[in-house]
């Protein structure tokens, strides 16, 4: 092979697809006046009393490493938070481990279980980067489509048509990414008993369990039985509006915990100290806040749930998350034509189901993350842009 036609990077890498999120982010970013209903990220700014517990740790000169697994008193925050939240027990020293976001948690967790060829069954419609690390950690990812005219659940059956001997977990996003579908207790325990009885693994990504508005959660973990099955992802991202922070956490038995903790060891040492800081005060005093929050959230989860159907994109109302999720069938468009097309025209950016599986095809997601008259104008939009069709 000559040094023209030689390439030095992985294969596996070479063969994964770009985000399709960022392309529309890059664009909407390059035009004035553009109303982008497609970032996942909250409105809100961080609490004061969080942000100012992070400088108070600078000025005290609190900049070293701390221990691999994050500072103690964040993992006892965090054990106590599991327990009072969500009635799911966690050691602090051995059993709870703080990451660089959710995302380097699901990182570690597929990572830790994975060996070559595994397969990992995961929902779709579902969030951008789940396929991608299941195979940069060596498995395969088995996607189960759940439908829209179900609300996006996920059902007992579909997970059995899809185990094979080469099944060794399952990846669940309740609230869900980009659906908003949340999964209630019942349904949960029927996904329980087949992890059981087919001896299987629970990667339960609850990144968004603060922002759910019409029933109590329900984690994963709590479910009876599952507790040592199951990887539990989250983090101070959603519900505490600290995406720039980038911390978050996971918890697991500790035999799981100690392979994760070996790779969190070479690969990242330690999350940022100054945010680790932040995050034990958003967990001591942060409650109020965060129901602020989500009170908001609801109110405009409910006025442009509303607003998507009067003009004509039927859409289920989401139980969680920040995220509407449309279908647009209707108008004969495919959803990255109606996404380019919404923005070209109308200046308004929202996301292609197409790019978080191929049954987002039809569907598009739109983040209500905005303000009350955000949403407004860009519902106005949206209804003079489905004229013009």
């Amino acid at each position: 092979m000559t040094r023209a036609t030689k390439t030095y990077v992985s294969e596996t890498v070479s063969r994964l697809k770009p985000s399709g999120i960022r392309r529309f982010f890059d664009l909407a970013a390059s035009m004035d006046g553009v109303i982008s209903l497609g970032v996942g990220e909250p409105d809100f700014i961080t609490s004061w009393n969080v942000r100012e517990a992070c400088i108070l740790s600078l000025e005290q000169g609190h900049t070293s490493y701390t221990a691999n697994a994050g500072l103690m008193e964040l993992r006892e925050e965090i054990s106590s938070y599991l327990l009072r939240k969500f009635q799911v027990k966690y050691c602090p020293e051995g059993e709870v481990l703080v990451t660089v976001g959710a995302s380097q948690a699901l990182d570690l967790a597929l990572r830790a279980i994975i060996n070559p060829g595994d397969e990992v069954i995961i929902v779709e419609p579902s969030f951008v980067s789940y396929g991608p690390l299941v195979t940069l950690a060596g498995g395969t990812p088995i996607p189960v489509r759940t439908e829209g005219t179900d609300e996006f659940k996920l059902r007992p059956q579909q997970i059995l048509q899809a185990l094979t001997e080469r099944t060794k977990a399952i990846l669940l996003c309740s609230p869900n990414n980009p659906t908003g579908t949340v999964l209630n207790k019942e349904e949960l325990a029927a996904i329980a008993h087949i992890a059981n009885m087919h001896d299987l693994l629970v990667i339960s990504d609850e990144i968004y369990a603060e922002l759910t508005y019409d029933e109590n959660y329900t984690s994963f973990a709590a479910v009876g039985g599952m507790r040592e099955r199951t990887i539990l992802v989250s983090g101070f991202s959603k519900g505490f509006a600290m995406t720039g922070w980038r911390l978050g956490f996971v918890a697991a038995p500790e035999e799981i915990m100690q392979a994760m903790l070996k790779i969190h060891q070479y690969a990242m040492m330690c999350a940022p100290t100054m945010a680790q800081y932040g995050a034990i005060e958003a967990l001591k005093n942060g409650e109020h806040d965060v129901e602020e929050m989500r009170k908001s959230y609801r109110r405009r989860r409910n006025y442009f749930v509303q607003s998507l159907n009067e003009i004509g994109l039927r859409c289920h109302m989401p139980g969680g998350a920040f995220y509407a999720f449309p279908s647009i069938r209707e108008t004969g468009l495919t959803s990255e034509q109606f996404a380019e097309q919404l923005l070209l025209k109308e200046k308004v950016a929202v996301v292609p189901g197409s790019v978080f599986g191929e049954n987002g095809e039809g569907y598009v997601r739109c983040s209500y993350a905005s303000s009350l008259e955000q949403l407004q104008e860009a519902t106005k939009r949206m209804r003079r842009f489905l004229l013009q069709l």
